[in-house]
């Protein structure tokens, strides 16, 4: 028997009703012409065979079902399904788009119909009153070729319906050394800050980007390091099979952030148990996978030591002990029936004791720190009856810098917590409801010299809502509303959100984005004074995407308002300072992507280019200008090219930035002042000794130029009356990595490729 669902495809006229009513007529004749007497049987033939004419033809009485199938610009669709729900009447539509099929069905039934990439239709109808139907379909809005709201917004993962950046791109390309951030600046929107190494976009510093793993922030995502030292992200991207990373615009799921979110997504599930072995010239990593049953585990840990490095390559500074690190991640999954859980923790210990070069001083400042780091996270999500998702969260932070200063100390700790509930209702593939609520815990406290303490203790609870809509696999909008309060600084937040998304062509669309975005001040700030209101950003995004056939075109323009920024009175933000949220400033630009990976054989290139044009007045500026972090051009150009005869990838990556501002005492228009412009080429190998061992070389800065960040001037004049200065450069002038990467599988075929 076929399934009580099954479709089965009749004639489309009644013909094979005659015939089978026929056949049952005879088969009662000769019937009762058995088991009659012949007398008997002569007499009554005809009224029994008028009988089973009659019963046959009611107990077999059929309608007929007919209609048309057309798209929603009137076309016929050809090769529709259509058929009674619950039965095995139905037909296919013709070339006219029109069905006809009979039923012995009775009463109020469903009428189903489906074809490829149409979302299924079913009507209700009345059998007894059956009259011919005209039904339209709809475009199935959850195809790949649907529309995509992604202004301001960059897709890096499998599940993404438009990657622009590959998972294995944050490691392969050349000069990232496996940072994520590092990557990430090779993209548009984004600044190059050398002396940082933090995420700078769109004129925002970089404690107005947020970082969020599985959905739940991540409260201390950098290195802890002093000045002009560049840190990086703490995080692997090993363990991660999926980036969102917003330059602007982003859901009402996020908040505390005016300029960009960077959401990273942990692995689902692993394909299968290995162990990753590495041996660097700074340092060992070891990974592995396992899993059983239900459940998996995936953990790396690494330990860096630049202290071997720094005696063959020394560096531009004067280590009294070099960098040194031991750090480990691990993400445990659990697959429910209906579910899945993830638990993700990660510690981070590093030290360095450096000597600092200053031009307001005759000797170097000693500065020793050891910092320690540790995050946790839970997540858990499942799908509910009626097409309801419910997902919930939470996380903690610990955060520990001992800090030594000359003869100064301090000592700085930060604890963090994130909680986090979110449901989502799909009322149908056009509607989907997603509403939720945070609540952020932060405790923090400095000592400096064991006499002086700062803290402060904050709490914010949130709330937002977002209804994305599907008018037509061409066109999408979302709306939300996010309100916050924090009830350190009593403030309260309201903040909407929108945008929409158009597909004009198979590959092309355009959409825009509207938001408004607060957070809190800095820690920098919050630790002397709490008298603050939220600093805000109004963000307004047009995006114009094309992707086809391996070739990705990005064009986006862009505007932002900033308000209620802080400003103080004093050379640094100091406890005597006197504070206030009248800081205020715009930025405004144009970012440019291209990538293709078609037009030569195996070569992967892409290009990102941005203009800004920003201007602050806030922290201790005279007037509104251009903050010393932002250069006006920025340009990324990384290739790769995998050659079969070598079994080797190689890629290039060079960076180009116009000149940054900076402010010279000796002039007197403030911050008048640009650096040269910016240029590092850089340089990776990847070559596969066997198909599980891999020798890895790189070396940042090829050329070796000369870049200058920026400028430190005197305090005060020399005799001559002239502010003497000194430049603010690289740490080396290049840095040199070689890596032996060595893969154990059952397969003997995985190896880590794709993590370089």
């Amino acid at each position: 028997m076929f399934p009580k669902n099954t479709v089965l495809n009749k004639p489309t006229c009644n013909s094979s009703a005659k015939i089978y009513n026929s056949v049952t007529i005879n088969f009662i004749v000769l019937w009762l012409d058995a088991i009659l007497p012949y007398q008997t049987y002569t007499i009554m033939k005809p009224i029994f065979t008028l009988a089973a004419l009659l019963v046959t033809t009611l107990f077999w009485a059929q309608t007929k079902v007919t209609g048309k199938v057309i798209d929603e610009k009137n076309n016929p669709i050809i090769g529709a399904n259509v058929f009674i729900e619950g039965s095995y009447d139905g037909g296919s539509t013709n070339e006219k788009g029109e069905f006809l099929f009979t039923t012995e069905e009775k009463g109020s039934k469903i009428l189903t119909v489906s074809f490829l990439s149409y979302e299924t239709a079913k009507i209700p109808v009345d059998l007894a009153n059956y009259e011919f139907k005209t039904i339209k379909l709809k475009d199935n809005v959850n195809m790949l070729d649907a529309v995509v709201i992604n202004a301001g917004t960059f897709e890096a993962g499998d599940k993404a319906k438009v990657t622009v950046l590959k998972p294995l791109d944050i490691v392969t390309t050349a000069g990232s050394n496996a940072d994520i951030v590092a990557a990430l600046q090779t993209l548009p929107g984004t600044q190059t800050v050398g002396e940082s190494g933090r995420l700078f976009v769109r004129g925002g510093e970089s404690d107005e980007a947020q970082t969020y793993i599985d959905g739940i922030r991540v409260a201390q995502p950098y290195g802890s390091t002093t000045q002009n030292l560049p840190t990086r992200g703490r995080f692997s991207p090993f363990l991660f099979s999926g980036i969102s990373f917003s330059t602007g615009g982003y859901s009402a799921e996020y908040g505390e952030a005016l300029s960009s979110v960077l959401l990273l997504n942990t692995i689902d599930e692993i394909a299968e148990e290995k162990t990753d072995i590495s041996f660097m010239t700074v340092g060992l990593g070891l990974a592995n996978s396992q899993k059983w049953k239900n459940n998996s585990i995936s953990f790396n840990t690494a330990y860096i030591d630049l202290a071997p490095y720094q005696l063959v390559v020394p560096q531009n500074v004067e280590w009294n002990r070099a960098f040194q690190s031991l750090s480990g991640e691990t993400v445990y999954r659990h697959n429910f029936k209906e579910g899945l859980l993830k638990v993700y923790a990660a510690f981070d210990a590093s030290r360095f004791d450096i000597n600092q070069e200053s031009i307001n001083t005759v000797e170097k400042t000693r500065v020793d720190l050891n910092n320690n780091n540790f995050y946790l996270n839970a997540s858990y999500k499942v799908n509910l009856m009626r097409k309801w998702q419910f997902s919930t969260g939470l996380s903690y932070g610990y955060g520990d810098n001992k800090i030594g200063l000359g003869l100064d100390k301090i000592n700085n700790t930060e604890h963090a917590s994130h909680l986090k509930v979110k449901a989502r209702k799909s009322f149908s593939d056009r509607m989907k409801l997603t509403f939720g609520a945070d609540y952020f815990i932060t405790q923090f406290d400095e000592t400096f010299n064991a006499d002086f303490k700062s803290q402060y203790d904050a709490n914010i609870a949130a709330g937002y809502t977002e209804l994305d809509l599907f008018f037509s696999k061409n066109f999408a909008g979302k709306a939300g509303l996010r309100v916050a309060h924090n009830d350190l600084l009593n403030a309260t937040a309201v903040s909407p959100r929108a945008s929409i998304a158009y597909k004009v062509s198979k590959a092309s669309q355009f959409s825009l984005a509207y938001g408004e975005f607060e957070q809190a001040p800095r820690q920098d700030y919050l630790k002397y004074n709490t008298n603050f209101i939220n600093e805000k950003a109004s963000h307004y995004i047009l995006n114009y995407q094309y992707n086809s056939n391996k070739r990705t075109f990005r064009s986006e323009i862009y505007f932002k308002d900033y308000t209620n920024l802080v400003k103080y009175d004093t050379a640094g933000a100091f406890f005597n300072s006197n504070y206030s949220n009248d800081g205020y400033g715009y930025a405004k630009g144009l970012d440019i992507f291209w990538r293709d990976g078609k037009t030569i054989k195996n070569l992967e290139y892409w290009i990102s280019y941005s203009y800004i044009d920003t201007q602050r007045d806030y922290k201790n500026y005279e007037s509104k200008v251009t903050p010393s972090f932002v250069a006006n051009h920025n340009l990324s150009i990384v290739t790769k090219y995998w050659i079969d005869e070598w079994k080797s990838q190689i890629g290039f990556a060079h960076s180009f930035n116009s000149g940054r501002p900076y402010d010279n005492p000796n002039e007197a228009a403030y911050m008048n002042g640009k650096t040269k412009a910016y240029n590092n080429l850089s340089f990776n190998w990847a070559y596969l000794l066997s198909p599980q061992k891999i020798l890895y070389f790189s070396v940042n800065n090829v050329l070796g130029t000369q870049n200058v960040f920026g400028y430190e001037y005197a305090n005060s004049p020399d005799s001559n009356g002239v502010f003497n200065r000194r430049e603010i450069t690289p740490t080396a002038d290049r840095f040199f990595f070689l890596g032996f990467f060595w893969t154990i599988s059952e397969n003997k075929k995985d190896n880590q490729l794709n993590n370089l």
